[in-house]
């Protein structure tokens, strides 16, 4: 509970009946419900302002569409955790998510523990998705990898991984949770965080769906 404490969330969605209840199982939950929204630019610049851990957002927004939302304000802070929180199901929509920077998505199916559940596993960065979503992104993050790489990823001068990381690295590429890998690995799950972290940093990349792209480029969920 001491991790989850201090857990800045902001609640997204354009039906006030939803986006209150949805603050308020949060709050009851412990977590600390730092703004709301009902609009995209509303929650541009409220988030913005308030700088909360993990984004809860609808997808469905009038003013600015939530993937566009989503890819500004991880764009601007790619620390921020978006976790989608949909009534779609849609294969494309799931796609465009992941590809503007969303960490996981949820359908509105899910109960309140179901959500509390991904809201913290977003906020430890893992990916979070409805069951039978993920082995799609998982395919998706397949088809991206015959498409050239980031310039940065290629540089002949880009720093070498550890053994450590490079292992970590083949498991996200193949698709475990930071859980599984922990598992996986006897490790704990704040080590498998920080490995990836240094990763991302050494690569010059921004997250995990740059990062899986670049692991499969080279094989690594193969081996």
């Amino acid at each position: 509970m001491s991790e989850q404490a201090g857990l800045k969330v902001m609640v997204v969605d354009d039906h006030p009946m939803w986006r209150d209840a949805v603050a308020r199982d949060l709050a009851a939950a412990g977590l600390d419900v730092v703004a709301t929204a009902g609009d995209g630019p509303q929650a541009v610049r409220r988030a913005q302002a308030a700088a909360p851990d993990v984004l809860v957002l609808d997808l469905n927004l009038p003013g600015l569409p939530g993937v566009q939302v989503c890819r500004k304000l991880v764009g601007g802070n790619p620390a921020l955790r978006v976790l989608v929180l949909s009534a779609s199901g849609e294969h494309a929509d799931v796609l465009e998510a992941v590809k503007s920077g969303a960490t996981g998505y949820l359908l509105k199916s899910a109960s309140t523990e179901e959500l509390l559940d991904a809201v913290r596993r977003t906020a430890a960065g893992e990916p979070v998705f409805t069951p039978g979503l993920a082995g799609l992104v998982l395919g998706e993050y397949r088809r991206l990898a015959t498409e050239p790489a980031p310039a940065t990823a290629d540089e002949p001068g880009a720093p070498r991984l550890t053994e450590r990381e490079t292992e970590v690295l083949r498991l996200v590429a193949k698709g475990l949770s930071y859980k599984q890998i922990a598992e996986r690995l006897v490790i704990s799950h704040r080590t498998v965080q920080n490995h990836v972290q240094n990763t991302l940093g050494k690569l010059q990349l921004h997250n995990r769906v740059e990062l899986v792209r670049y692991a499969i480029e080279r094989g690594l969920d193969e081996a």
